[in-house]
């Protein structure tokens, strides 16, 4: 006898619901019958447009192929994000992807090149990564064989949409709908059914919260309750701007700190993605809108549209039957690019611990802790920028550098000031050429390197870093400018 298929209901679109749905409706589509609700009349955030290269494993999971998803949505390339300001005031540092070097079984890249900067060995740290110089050198391309350390940025609408008319093409339907009502069960209080302002009644056995910072089912409905992290992360308004772009684009996000706080500008294909971040207490939206349009390069092509926030996480990720899947689950500013990935990470944890029959409370919680951690970790490196700084031209800035941070972010600097250690744990996102990287941009240089680089005779240290550059270099030479393989490789069909 065939099991019984499980009712997936998806309240919402947007890049998390359509993801979900896209995922759901490709690998559990025989086990499932899956409906997601949207409705047009409500809008999307859907600003964010830059991804880091864990989006590798969502799109080999569904077997999409990089050329074509980069031109429906307008995407160039991602290597790192530039830090403009960060440190100090005209100071400015790369946090690239890929890895720093070649570390040895004791220690890593940075102690041996700890003692090559303190002998006059060696240049700056990025030059010993592939993704750094390319990334600073304006070049690129994916070549057969190649790690795949590098990430996009894209149209989070236009790559909402392409997800779309994947999912449906495995079964998953769309319904245009607002939810007017949540019914839920009497006795146990799981979310039995969403009540559409058409009169239409939507039925399931699991439910998926993917409707943003309002949260409808997790929050509204279920009362699950919210950790605030304002008080490690105060910035808590967003505005964002599209503008015609200017000149070819780098192959990087820039991130430039103003008084208190922050701008992006993401470049694509047809245009630039622009944003500021910043703290209510400090400035006023006026104050934030005139920054951010003072500096802004090209036209506008959309007004400045306001976003509010609180950093957090939700209690429960998982709450009865009810998983909570993107903004709806909590909130870490896009600082590093993390939001697509977080829905990816629970979009897989959930295919990994889908119920066969029936809600298991083990799971369930499993789902909790693993959630949680990994929020916690991503929340530790975005105070990093903050709490590691030399900037005291702002109240701002003197709130962030003298603001107490969570002991598990105190002990990584610590370690990493006493002797350049740092360390990543299990399914942890940042690894240790990130922490590197964002320790000494903001400042840190540490004391002392590991004694086992001592074992290696000066010459051989200087013939070891050399070595190691002169690949890097040869490498980037041969890549072509970033532009030029766009064109080669994705060609958006839309671009103007």
């Amino acid at each position: 006898m065939e099991a019984k298929k499980t009712r997936v209901v998806i309240a919402g679109g947007g890049t998390a619901g359509w993801m979900t749905a896209a995922a759901l409706s490709k690998l559990m589509g025989k086990r499932i019958d899956l409906v997601l609700v949207e409705s047009d009349q409500i809008g999307t955030v859907g600003v964010g447009e830059a991804t880091i290269p864990t989006l590798h494993i969502f799109h080999r999971l569904l077997g999409l192929k990089e050329p074509e998803v980069m031109a429906a949505t307008n995407a160039t390339f991602k290597l790192g994000i530039q830090f403009e300001n960060w440190r100090d005031k005209e100071q400015d540092y790369l946090h690239s992807f890929g890895f720093l070097g070649k570390d040895c079984w004791a220690c890593g890249f940075q102690h041996f090149w700890l003692k090559g900067k303190q002998k006059g060995m060696v240049s700056d740290i990025g030059d010993y990564c592939t993704e750094h110089l390319a990334g600073r050198a304006g070049r690129f391309a994916v070549l057969p064989n190649q790690d795949l350390n590098h990430a996009y940025h894209m149209d989070a609408t236009l790559y909402a949409g392409f997800l779309r008319r994947f999912a449906e093409g495995f079964g998953a339907r769309r319904i245009e709908g607002k939810i007017l009502e949540v019914e839920q069960a009497s006795d146990s209080g799981h979310i039995q059914a969403l009540k559409l302002d058409n009169g239409e009644r939507i039925e399931g056995d699991l439910f998926i919260d993917c409707t943003g910072f309002r949260a409808l089912l997790i929050e509204q409905t279920l009362n699950t309750g919210y950790d605030d992290w304002s008080h490690w992360l105060p910035c808590d308004r967003a505005i964002a701007v599209q503008t015609t772009s200017v000149g070819a684009p780098p192959p990087y996000t820039r991130s430039i700190a103003h008084a208190a706080g922050w701008q992006w500008r993401i470049p694509l294909q047809n245009r630039t993605g622009n944003g500021i971040v910043y703290c209510s207490k400090y400035w006023s939206e006026e104050e934030a809108k005139r920054v951010l349009t003072e500096n802004i390069e090209g036209e506008m092509l959309t007004q400045p549209r306001v976003i509010e926030f609180r950093t957090g996480t939700r209690r429960q990720h998982w709450n009865k039957n009810c998983v909570a899947i993107g903004l709806s689950s909590g909130f870490l500013e896009p600082l590093e690019s993390t939001s697509i990935h977080l829905i990816q990470r629970s979009i897989v944890r959930l295919l990994q611990l889908f119920p066969r029959e029936g809600l298991v409370a083990a799971d369930i919680e499993e789902f909790n802790t693993q959630t949680l951690e990994e929020m916690e970790n991503i929340r530790d490196f975005i105070v990093l920028h903050y709490k590691v700084t030399e900037r005291s031209d702002s109240p701002f800035w003197n709130h962030c550098r003298t603001m107490a941070v969570p002991a598990s972010l105190a002990h990584r600097i610590e370690m990493f000031s006493e002797a350049a250690k740092v360390y990543k744990h299990g399914n942890e996102l940042f690894g240790e050429s990130s922490w590197i990287q964002v320790m000494m941009g903001q400042g840190i240089l540490p004391k002392s390197y590991h004694p086992i680089v001592d074992m290696m005779e000066e010459s051989e240290l200087e013939g070891f870093l050399g070595n190691i550059k002169g690949q890097v270099t040869r490498k980037v030479e041969a890549f072509p400018p970033h532009l030029d393989f766009i064109r080669h490789y994705c060609q958006s069909r839309t671009e103007v």
